[in-house]
């Protein structure tokens, strides 16, 4: 545990998963406010350089009975950043690990809050990045659950409910974000590869060719990693307004993946001052995922409306950070 010197009376602010993709550069962000910041995953996530927060570091196996209401005891706003990506967003049927991981630590959470009250107080706000609803949804884009063809998707709206009803009951303030594709380079200790931007850059970096499963066509609405860390801030920030909700983020605007690839080329080249390597197109394996050929492209305006939000990264640049990130 490590703590540093501040005040009782600020805020605490809890962070659950982090040290991973997401929660690294989250915590870098919130340490730079006046709050007490409790940082709690299964690896120690560093304490930022500067911190004016008050900053507690906890490892915790977050699956464990009791765990969750041991990290949240007295939060005032908590990020459940905890989420099965080994596979990324997939998930086979049947996996009680990720059920668990995906559904269960989200109602770890509201029971946590629900034994405990805060009589004369807010409600803790409980922001939740999710996934896209319409991501393996059923026909005309439905998004019940029970419909959902991707195991990952329909674990995320399980939680998602799970939220709004503690929402409903006074429980907590929850605020469900759902993400598209989000990319950039994670800290070398945790996820550097997480997403198949960064798997498509360390391919190109090490001159590998680039495949795209089809005819490339397939859209992608792309999110950069620090732009989405200020979509969790607003989030927070903008709770009351907010809670109770799914609110969509991302660009707006789908990319194909053959220009994707095309574009990671071309940034790796850049960067590396050797040939763009080839984009070529393969047929989809067999334990391709039916949501694999979906476009998702998402409408950010009812969250830009509400909290002023918007993406500040171009995908060029995002895409050039990334390989200059990992080519060091």
């Amino acid at each position: 545990m490590t703590a540093l010197s501040g005040g009782a009376d600020r805020p605490l602010v809890v962070v659950l998963g982090a040290s991973g993709f997401i929660g690294s550069p989250l915590t870098r962000a919130l340490a730079g406010r006046p709050v007490r910041l409790r940082l709690v995953a299964r690896r120690p996530a560093p304490v930022p350089d500067g911190a004016v927060a008050d900053v507690e570091v906890r490892t915790d196996d977050l699956a464990a009975p009791g765990a969750i209401a041991r990290a949240v005891e007295g939060a005032d706003a908590v990020f459940h950043l905890v989420a099965a990506t080994e596979s990324g967003w997939r998930v086979a049927e049947g996996d009680a690990a990720a059920e668990r991981l995906n559904v269960g630590l989200v109602r770890d959470l509201a029971a946590a809050f629900a034994a405990t009250g805060r009589q004369g107080a807010q409600p803790p706000v409980v922001v939740f990045p999710s996934t896209t609803t319409h991501l393996g949804a059923g026909p005309g884009g439905t998004v019940d659950p029970d419909q959902v063809k991707s195991t990952y998707v329909r674990q995320k709206l399980l939680a998602e409910h799970v939220l709004a009803h503690a929402t409903s009951e006074g429980v907590l303030r929850g605020v469900s974000l759902g993400l598209p594709t989000v990319f950039g380079h994670g800290p070398a200790t945790t996820a550097p590869d997480r997403g198949v931007v960064a798997a498509m850059t360390r391919r190109a970096l090490a001159g590998e060719p680039l495949t795209v499963w089809g005819d490339g066509s397939v859209r992608r609405d792309l999110v950069y990693v620090d732009d989405v860390v200020d979509a969790l801030l607003a989030a927070h920030d903008h709770a009351d307004l907010l809670s109770g909700r799914h609110w969509e983020i991302g660009t707006g605007t789908g990319v194909t993946l053959l220009s994707l690839f095309t574009g990671v080329s071309d940034a790796v080249a850049a960067r590396t001052g050797r040939p763009a390597v080839p984009v070529v197109t393969v047929p989809p394996p067999d334990h391709a995922d039916p949501a694999d050929a979906e476009d998702v492209v998402v409408d950010p305006a009812p969250f830009h409306a509400a909290t002023g939000w918007r993406p500040r990264t171009t995908l060029p640049d995002a895409l050039h950070r990334t390989a200059e990130a990992l080519a060091s």
